[in-house]
């Protein structure tokens, strides 16, 4: 009975928060701190409903004052929520083009300035991505993208695509790596407390000077750092 209330309620709130996401980027159309704004109308009221315990640690994103390309592990759509709480000003994040078809949340991640990719039209893909670098050097707003390209679960990362990454290197800006522990697996919507959940911003990765010859490398050693605060968290979470 919880589950189907939540559920309801929850719906509700997407919805609510839909339009009135969709009302601010009407309002003041692609603005890069849109996204910011609109993923706390998501987020504050659904961690709410859900009951879920969230501890942060974000001080390294929090206090990053220049362009930069935020990467973090993708578990499940309930990342919007989880996620939203620590989005930073002026950043806005890549997704897919078929985005857009969701109701109200589609037009208003257009609106809130997002970069939507065709990922099937390789041509189009480029020409996002080079806008997207162009943004990185000259709009100061930051990039938030998902390596692994979709969801993994809640287990191990799956192996990172190389977009973010060269992005990075052609702008000359850090990687900043978020982490969230593996709460997909053991989240429980039928009970009053649903889960807890950790959130960890690791120190930002430079790659001033680094070229695509160090792409392979910059990837791999991101990866594992997420990798190990990932499974920190989770023995943390365990333990408590």
């Amino acid at each position: 009975m919880l589950f189907v209330l939540r559920m309801l309620m929850m719906g509700v709130h997407f919805v609510i928060a839909g339009i009135l996401g969709l009302l601010l980027g009407l309002c003041r159309p692609f603005h890069p701190d849109n996204s910011r704004l609109c993923a706390r109308l998501y987020s504050l009221p659904a961690l709410c409903l859900l009951r879920l315990g969230l501890r942060s640690d974000t001080r390294s994103l929090a206090e990053h004052e220049r362009s930069c390309v935020i990467v973090a592990n993708h578990q499940s759509n309930y990342d919007l929520y989880v996620l939203g709480r620590v989005v930073p000003p002026r950043t806005v994040s890549i997704g897919k083009k078929s985005l857009k078809w969701i109701p109200l949340f589609g037009q208003l991640y257009w609106l809130a300035g997002n970069v939507l990719i065709d990922r099937g039209n390789a041509r189009r893909a480029r020409r996002s991505m080079l806008e997207t670098t162009e943004a990185l050097l000259h709009r100061n707003t930051s990039i938030w993208v998902f390596p692994e390209g979709t969801r993994n679960g809640g287990g191990e990362m799956l192996p990172f695509k190389r977009g973010a990454f060269q992005m990075a290197i052609a702008a000359g800006v850090p990687i900043i790596p978020v982490c969230v522990s593996s709460y997909i697996r053991h989240l429980r919507l039928n009970r009053w407390n649903s889960g807890k959940v950790m959130i960890r911003s690791l120190p930002a990765i430079p790659t001033a000077g680094l070229s695509m010859d160090d792409l392979p490398h910059l990837i791999d050693e991101c990866r594992q750092r997420m990798q190990a605060c990932i499974d920190s968290m989770d023995a943390e979470l365990n333990n408590a």
